[in-house]
């Protein structure tokens, strides 16, 4: 998320507007989404367009789609009413009864009790809130009414389900959180039953309070809170908080100086905000709570007022994880450094064996080499840990921050097998492949391309520039990965090229000649069209790795366009090479493992044409290939246009298959005009 990789876009018809959140089905594994209030669209990730999309208009506004791992989506209308998405696409215009009259729908959640899904929404009419509990299987439906609050009103609501009671957390505009109690069961009949409240955390901080817009439970004990801290005689810093609900204690806090939109969400032990113009996410860990933890980080503090704020990016110049391992507190890990702070009391005496990943890290910052590696494979060889990837990420940090120390030192056997073992991701170790361009690793820079999914442009731009500027010499003593060339391309060990015999997929080089108006000098057969390729095979893995890799084309176009001319001009050879390869084959595609696949090279192409258009125009060699190019593109388009001429009567001649009774023999003579 930090380096912006779309991995897929839908977008509606001019006109059209989404009117509620996408959700996904967890059981078939499809999108759900609203537009224009009443038309429901549903699609899978591989569809592309989107008005091409299933489509069912409903009779009524929907407000809202939860989505439940074990209970399906479940539709919540403005008017009140919920059906399950099955229900309801069985008969769309099915009338949708208006629970609610005059009110609006201000929150909603959905839970699962008993097997059975439960909508909890909140709404408003004239000041006044309601709450109301819906089981859409059983038809069950109850009405209650908040307890009102002078001089103030909710802002923000959540709520969690157990033992058959929502416990509703409801965060007002006097800077206190509320809990009220809702049975799922009632035993009273009346109409309107008035839910008391009572006061679970006051959000001040020796005199500065937090002005919250939007909280989430995280567990029993502790809450998330997002909003503006205000001191006095200071200006107001947006904050996301971390409390403790059992001890009314401030746990953690992340200012956030670039501002949010005032919405938090939380899911699989992940917050989910805008900070600026991105989408951030923070990992979190809540355990146990305990008093003498709450009174340990109350006597932590140095000096009054908010010190009790983490400032979760620092450690002392370390970027390193330390992990929570007392019982008392919420673990967070800042989404670029994956840093935490242990605010535990430096008094308290740790034993070896209770140390925590970052903590023993620390110990080994001075040790030996040896001494370093030995206690890091130890620790990768343990049982996993409850957060095994950020440690592997800590460790692979660590041996990065000793190369950078110490220039002899260099473990690339070690660095690789983490790389080939472990699940890593750019984010978690984003040196490792800084310091292997310094060390030309390039091995290791062809695993880290084929492996994480979270390169950023720049990098990738930077491992594309070396591997075309580094010498044939050099590259024939490196060691490559060679699996993905070694069955199409044409060298051989004597350096002799070996020609193509078989041409499919409508191109010939002879035929076509003379299909170009530009006069291109004869060459002999073994050095025809995209015959031979242009680079060895080492250099040619190594690019393969690259077009493998995912990009952004926003962000990697500015890079791209500052490629000397004349590696330009060999990479976009070796592509024109790749893309004969495949269109010799009838189903266009590479043999080999982790081959380049027809739209990564086309996509490249496009890419490289884009950033150096002009000077390929200028430039002799260039005006060759790019007449070469025209001329293979102008084929293939000829030859798919006389393809589509005839498919009305491929499709008739499947029909007439179809119809035919293969009981009876006949000759039959068709005529295709």
């Amino acid at each position: 998320i930090s380096d912006q990789k779309p991995l897929g876009c839908w977008s509606v018809k001019h006109g059209q507007v989404l009117t509620c959140p996408v959700v996904c089905n967890f059981e078939t594994h499809e999108y759900i989404a609203v537009h224009d209030d009443k038309v429901l669209r549903i699609w899978k990730n591989e569809d592309i367009n989107l008005d091409k999309a299933f489509k069912a208009t409903l009779s009524a506004d929907v407000h809202r789609i939860h989505s439940l791992p074990e209970g399906g989506p479940l539709v919540l209308f403005k008017g009140g009413g919920v059906r399950t998405l099955d229900v309801l696409l069985e008969a769309p215009q099915q009338e949708i009864e208006n629970v609610i009259s005059d009110e609006a729908i201000r929150w909603s959640e959905a839970f699962m009790e008993s097997q059975q899904p439960v909508v909890v929404f909140a709404t408003e009419k004239d000041g006044d809130f309601f709450v109301y509990v819906q089981k859409p299987k059983l038809d069950s439906l109850h009405k209650y009414r908040l307890e009102p609050q002078e001089s103030c009103k909710p802002l923000s609501f959540t709520a969690y389900l157990k033992n058959q009671t929502v416990t509703l957390l409801c965060l007002y505009s006097n800077d206190s959180v509320y809990q009220v109690l809702i049975p799922l069961e009632r035993d009273t009949e009346e109409e309107e039953q008035i839910l008391p409240k009572s006061l679970l955390l006051n959000l001040s901080v020796s005199g500065s309070v937090l002005k919250g817009t939007s909280l989430v439970v995280l567990d029993k004990d502790h809450v998330a809170v997002l909003g503006s801290l205000a001191a006095p005689g200071k200006e107001p810093k947006e904050c996301l908080t971390i409390w403790n609900t059992k001890f009314q204690t401030l746990q953690t806090s992340k200012e956030l100086p670039l501002g949010t939109s005032g919405q938090l969400w939380c899911y699989e032990e992940k917050f989910f905000l805008t900070h600026g113009k991105v989408l951030t996410v923070i990992m979190y860990k809540c355990e146990t709570s305990s008093l003498a933890a709450a009174v340990g980080k109350l006597k932590d503090s140095q000096t009054p007022g908010v010190s009790s704020f983490v400032n979760w990016d620092t450690l002392e110049g370390e970027e390193l994880v330390v992990s929570f391992q007392s019982q008392e507190s919420v673990a967070l890990k800042s989404e670029s450094r994956m840093n935490l702070r242990s605010r535990r009391s430096s008094v308290a005496k740790v034993q070896p064996e209770n140390f925590s990943i970052g903590q023993l890290l620390l110990n080994l910052k001075d040790a030996p080499t040896n001494v370093l590696e030995n206690e890091l494979k130890q620790l990768l060889s343990k049982a996993q840990t409850p957060d095994l990837q950020a440690a592997i990420g800590s460790v692979v940090t660590a041996l990065t921050n000793r190369c950078k120390t110490n220039p002899r030192y260099y473990p690339q056997s070690f660095l690789l097998q983490i790389v080939e073992t472990r699940d890593l991701s750019y984010s978690l170790c984003p040196d490792l492949m800084a310091v292997a361009l310094e060390k030309k690793d390039f091995y290791l820079l062809q695993i880290c391309l084929q492996r994480f999914p979270d390169i950023p442009e720049e990098m990738t731009y930077a491992c594309l520039k070396a591997f075309l500027s580094i010498s044939d010499a050099y590259l024939r003593m490196t060691e490559v990965d060679l699996d993905s060339v070694i069955c199409y391309i044409d060298v051989e060990f004597n350096s002799k090229e070996v020609k193509t015999e078989i041409v499919e997929n409508g191109f010939n080089a002879e035929l076509d000649q003379d299909a170009c108006d530009t006069k291109i000098p004869r060459q002999s057969h073994s050095k025809s069209d995209g015959e031979s390729c242009p680079i060895g095979p080492q250099r040619a893995a190594l690019l393969n790795a690259v077009l493998h890799s995912a990009y952004s084309e926003t962000f990697l176009l500015p890079h791209l366009k500052n490629l000397p001319a004349q590696q330009a001009i060999v990479f976009l050879r070796y592509l024109y090479y790749l893309y004969v390869k495949c269109s010799e084959k009838v189903n266009t595609t590479l043999p080999g493992v982790r081959s380049p696949t027809i739209n990564q090279i086309l996509d490249w192409m496009c890419l490289l044409l884009d950033a150096h258009f002009t000077v390929m125009v200028i430039l002799p060699e260039a005006r060759e290939l790019l007449s070469k190019l025209h001329k293979f593109v102008r084929a293939q388009v000829r030859f798919y246009s006389e393809l589509n001429k005839i498919e009305g009567s491929l499709r008739e001649l499947q029909r007439l298959n179809h119809l035919r009774d293969s009981q009876t023999y006949s000759i039959e003579v068709l005529e295709i005009i």
